[in-house]
């Protein structure tokens, strides 16, 4: 029993970690978006981005050290279903979402050519170090076309970058920008000890109700990575900065698939279950191209949109459980 109640404080600890976390990452990059005359959208697909997908670097890493390959598989692409399906649905169940033309014309086909480029490298059943090196190659194109391209999105910065740039009037921008770029790491670090405290609780709360791992990997494990990215896309889009919200979806992904693959490879290579092939990234690949459509329809997601989004994921982890 104090075990029990032990990782149920665990659980309530890792969801105010997150909150705090993802309140000073979007507000700190928003800054930062405002000090440098960055776009919104490149800091989303960016800074964001990497810092929400730290908990499931910490975690993939952890679990390749123990030689867990099906877990760390299982925690990528189901936070990825979970970010588009379950998070921009919920997202925009709360608030419609505008979505930048670059984000539909660039980032959303970039996300699916790396969720193909996937399928050849797992075809033996193992990611080893030169597929890692492979995926980080690709993470660094993608980071230096990102801001080789920022210019042409200029026009999307608003004045001030809202509330969420508010409060650094009279501060020398050496300053604002070093006290941003702390808040930052404070929201990262944040994310990262909340998401392993939900997964630690949530994952020995499933084990002694009786779940399989395989259920924790594809269920709660990554959708308790996801929580990061899922509050921090609540927040901004709570706060109107919707650029941030649908920015830091779609660029998770992407780092998830080369940041978080990768560099679990450069430390050790892991095993790939064959029904990672017929299942889960199949579902990845089908649910990352109904983004295109339902971004590009109106160039926004809107409520109903949302809604479809969260009813596809549902089926898709029913059908991945029951199948697995």
């Amino acid at each position: 029993m104090s075990g029990m109640f032990a990782n149920i404080l665990l659980l309530v600890g890792g969801f105010g970690a997150l909150y705090f976390g993802a309140e000073w990452l979007v507000r700190g990059s928003a800054r930062i978006a405002a000090t440098l005359g960055i776009s919104p959208i490149v800091v989303g697909l960016t800074l964001v981005s990497l810092g929400t997908s730290a908990p499931e670097l910490v975690v993939c890493v952890i679990a390749t050290l123990n030689g867990e390959g099906g877990l760390l598989m299982g925690n990528v692409l189901g936070s990825n279903l979970a970010n588009i399906g379950l998070i921009m649905g919920a997202t925009a169940l709360l608030s419609p979402l505008p979505v930048a033309d670059r984000v539909i014309s660039r980032d959303v086909p970039i996300m699916l050519l790396i969720t193909v480029l996937i399928f050849p490298l797992v075809l033996d059943g193992q990611i080893d170090l030169g597929d890692g090196v492979i995926l980080l190659a690709l993470l660094v194109v993608y980071v230096a076309f990102t801001f080789s391209t920022a210019e042409e999105d200029i026009q999307e910065i608003r004045e001030g970058v809202g509330s969420l740039a508010a409060g650094e009037e009279g501060v020398e921008p050496a300053k604002s920008l070093v006290r941003n770029l702390a808040l930052v790491a404070a929201g990262a670090v944040g994310l990262g000890v909340g998401g392993q405290a939900i997964v630690r609780g949530a994952t020995f709360l499933a084990a002694e109700l009786g779940a399989s791992m395989t259920v924790i990997g594809l269920t709660i494990v990554a959708i308790g990575t996801s929580l990061p990215e899922l509050v921090t896309s609540l927040v901004a889009a709570a706060r109107k900065h919707a650029d941030i919200a649908v920015g830091n979806i779609v660029g998770s992904n992407i780092f998830n698939l080369t940041a978080v693959m990768g560099g679990s490879a450069l430390v050790r290579s892991y095993q790939v279950d064959s029904s990672i092939l017929t299942l889960q990234l199949p579902a990845v690949l089908i649910l990352s191209a109904l983004v295109w459509p339902v971004a590009g329809s109106a160039r926004k997601v809107r409520r109903l949109e949302g809604f479809l989004l969260l009813v596809v994921y549902a089926g898709f982890m029913a059908w991945i459980t029951l199948a697995d």
